[in-house]
This record gives structure tokens, sequence and C-alpha cells, in this order.
């Protein structure tokens, strides 16, 4: 087919989940786009394939598509797009195994963990399917007795819902914004991370092929520029972003002359407290888990641990012995905990924070050998724990987004508390200690939008998913979630 790109590599990855005939790259993308962009393996540095990057104007022109096919999306009934969402939800199960070797490809996820993050996306995505009705259904309002006037309330939709995705947890970090977006008859306008764009595209292909018209969720594809485009488009009903605070601060910027609702799910820097009364063995292996699960590229990631000075050397040994079990190697093998990360620069900017801390005192408890990874092509970056840090360090104070973390002993709860608020962040923060009271009484002098006790790491369909300060501007999941995808309309009315 003239004027079309078909990359022999994408079709080898996508045709193990859709049919050849039905590819998204052999239908919509045109030679017409404003470039290429390369999608690279980041367990071997190697080309995948080379996608077209849409260009401002095939960005208008889908952004009229999801306009043209939101007024019709809308007018369905509530359980049309209830029953979309659940066909979609049970051909990601029945689709698992594929979906995620193509996650793991572009993103270097180990497949245990991408599987994981398929499997429990449909969870996600039940909740805003059953609790749309609540958030949509019509309230009268009644006034003073005898009053002449009804007074009711009804819920509409945004109207086109911009949807700019994070690379970290593709599926999550898209069904948060787009399921909600969908179930309460918004259309959506797409735009994946270019480092997961081949997941991206087969999200697009099931909803499709679940339901969900082809003007209704409507993909863009592209870097930067493309999300920026997406982003300054006029008439846009809300701008929903999820990925670093520099970028959030940008798109803030693009959407902030048309004023469009814009919503911001950025990063954190989130802190752990280990109180003097805990299970030392287990409070270490939990949270080695929650700071280097999927390699620490998370937002909600623990990033700083605090450890009562009582605890401190036994607590660091146990930590240490549970990150030097964890298996780093490529992320198709079996048992491997830690690849890759997934951007190549990323790799310069934590060497730069561990040699940050150890050029300011602190001290080594685990520091793989760099050497052992330097004949692979991958950006591999073996996990690092270092102690005796402080507040003076980059890795105590800017995000770190990898398998790098810094223990620093404290003398109790007060000085704890000062250094957990001591962030331009403000995402989540966890307690560890026996003490109920003790938990909830430290959590609540913590200025984050989820806390945590005797867990971390961790996010519910049932809860608001919320930052303060540089870690966000409103909330997705929960009902306060879902309301963040429809408009109030107050009526006034009375009979002639």
């Amino acid at each position: 087919m003239a004027g079309t790109f078909r990359s022999p590599a994408l079709l080898a990855i996508l045709s193990k989940t859709f049919p050849l005939e039905r590819l998204y790259v052999g239908r919509h993308m045109s030679s017409t786009a404003a470039g290429v962009f390369d999608v690279l393996n980041p367990a071997t540095g190697k080309l995948i394939t080379s996608l077209p990057e849409d260009s401002q104007d095939q960005v208008a022109q889908k952004f009229a598509q999801a306009q043209a096919g939101q007024r019709e999306w809308k007018k369905g009934p509530l359980q049309e797009r209830q029953e979309a969402l659940r066909t979609f939800n049970k051909l990601l199960l029945s689709r698992t195994d594929s979906l995620a070797a193509t996650l793991t490809s572009e993103m270097g996820k180990p497949l245990s963990q991408a599987r994981n993050e398929i499997r429990a996306t449909p969870l996600r995505i039940q909740y805003l399917i059953d609790n749309a009705p609540q958030v949509l259904e019509r309230q009268d309002v009644f006034g003073s007795a005898g009053a002449k006037v009804r007074e009711c309330l009804t819920y509409e939709p945004l109207g086109v819902v911009a949807n700019i995705s994070a690379w970290n947890y593709p599926y999550f970090t898209s069904a948060n914004v787009f399921a909600a977006a969908l179930v309460t008859g918004n259309s959506v306008l797409y735009k994946p991370s270019e480092h997961t764009t081949l997941t991206g595209l087969a999200i697009g292909e099931l909803l499709h092929e679940a339901g969900v018209p082809e003007d209704a969720f409507v993909t863009v594809t592209g870097r930067g520029s493309t999300g920026a485009a997406v982003a300054s488009l006029p008439g846009l009903g809300g701008v929903f972003f999820t990925g670093s605070n520099p970028t959030g601060a940008k798109i803030a910027a693009a959407a902030a002359p048309n004023m469009v609702k814009v919503q911001l799910e950025l990063g954190g820097k989130d802190p752990v407290y280990v109180r003097p009364d805990v299970d030392v063995r287990k409070a270490a292996e939990a949270i080695a888990d929650g700071a280097f699960y999927n390699n620490g590229q998370s937002c909600c990631s623990v990033e700083r641990i605090y450890v009562h000075a009582s605890i401190h050397d036994e607590f660091v040994d146990a930590f240490a012995a549970t990150v030097e079990a964890f298996k780093m190697d490529d992320p198709t093998a079996d048992g491997t905990y830690l690849g890759p990360v997934t951007r190549q620069p990323h790799v310069a900017f934590l060497k730069a924070q561990v040699e940050d801390a150890l050029t300011k005192g602190a001290t080594p408890v685990v520091l793989g050998s760099h050497t052992d990874f330097t004949s692979r092509r991958g950006y591999f970056f073996p996990p690092v724990v270092l102690k005796n840090v402080d507040h003076t360090m980059s890795l105590m104070r800017e995000e770190t987004f990898g398998p790098v973390i810094g223990i620093q002993s404290v003398s109790g709860d007060d000085e704890a508390v000062s250094l957990m608020n001591d962030t331009k962040y403000g995402l989540t923060a966890g307690v560890y200690t026996k003490d109920g009271d003790a938990a909830e009484r430290i959590l609540a002098e913590l200025n984050v939008g989820s806390g945590y006790w005797n867990c971390c790491d961790r996010v519910s369909p049932r809860l608001p998913w919320s930052g303060r300060k540089s870690s966000g501007v409103g909330s997705t999941l929960g009902l306060d979630g879902l309301r963040s995808f429809v408009r109030p309309k107050a009526l006034h009315l009375q009979a002639a």
C-alpha cells in the first residue's frame, strides 16, 4: 500500500495480538506525517521499528474526528458504553501474554511484571464501570416549601478528553483516564508515550474491537511536540497528563490560553518511616519491593527511607540482603526482577545522583558492578543502596525514578515527619509500625495525597489518586476521579 508504514518488526510484534488485516499501522499511518521516531528495545538498545509522528495538522484533524465521534457516543445508553469496556477487559485477559511481550520489548519491564499490570487493569476499569451510574445520576434539589421553581442538577461529559499518558505503567495510567472518560460519555484523543507507542496502539485496537467507535477513541503518535500540539488544541474538554513535573508544567502552559480543564499526575519523592517496634526483616523486604519493583520507575515507588536509630543498622543489613537477591537480567528471562531502565539518558542521571551522594559522604551498602553490564547494549543500571545520606544530596531531594535508594537514620517521630515533609513533592508517604494510632497521627501531619500504614507503592481503584504541591493537580480513580470527567449543569425549571 503506497504511502503507509509497514515495518516488518512492528508487524511481527503486533501480529501476535491482532490479525494482519486489522493492523493500525497499515490502516491509519500516512507518510504525510511530520517525521518518524524510533521505538527501541531498552534491554538491547536495538531498533524495534520506526513510527510516523503526527504533525500539528494531523492532530487537528484527529481532534475534529473525536469531536464528531463524541456527539454520537454520548447519545448512546450508558449500558452500551459499559458493555464495550467489559468486552475490552475480557480481551485484555485473553491476550495477556502477547500484550505483555510487546510491553516488555519496548519498555524493558520483566515479563512477569508486565503480565501483572495487564491482569490488574480490568479491576480498575470494572470499578469505573460499576460506579458511573451514580456519578451521572440526575439530582433533584428541593428549595423552600412552596417554591414554584424546581431545581435540578445534571452531569454532562466534558467533551473530548486528551489523554497524554506515561510509559512506566501504560495500561494503568492510560486506563485511569480513558475508561473513566469513555464510560461517562466523553471521546478520547489518546497520545501514548513515545516509549510505549506499540502498547498504545494495541490499546486502541482492543477498544475498537470491543465496540468503542474509532472516532470515539482516536490515537495520535509522536514525541513531545505531538503532546504539545494536543495540549494546545482549543475546544478540548480536558487535558489529562501523566508524567514528569517539568513536562506537566509545559502541558499546563500550553493548555492555559484556551481555559481548558487540566489534570496533572506527576512525580514524587515518596518517603517511608520505619519506627523501632517493627519486625525488621519483614519491613525491610516489603520496603525493598516498594522501592525496586518496576526498577523503581513508578511515581509512588519508595524513594527515601528514614529509620529509627535504634534499629537502623539491623534494617540496613536486612534491606541490603533483600536487594542483593533481586535478579537483574534480560526481562524475558525467568526469574528476572530488575530489567533495564527504559530511557538511555536516565542512566547518566542515576549515575550522577549516586556520585553526588558519595562525594558528600554517603556510604555504599549495595553498589552493583556496572562493568558487568558494559558488554550489553541495553540500559542496565544495577541497584544501589546508600546509607549516611542527608538532604544536601540530590538523591534525597530530586525524583530518582530508578533502582537507587538512600536510607537515613532519625532520632524519632518528630525528626522523621520534618524530613518527610522537606520536599517539593506530595504524592505518597508510608509509616511502618505496630502502633496504628501512631501511624495515623504521623500520616495526618504529612502533606501528601495518599498515606500508607505498613504498606507502600499501592493504588486502589476505590480511592482517589491525587498529588499535592509539585506532584500534581486533580484526581483520578475513586468517585472523586470519576467526577473529574463530568461537569455539572444547574437547571431552574418552572412550569408556565
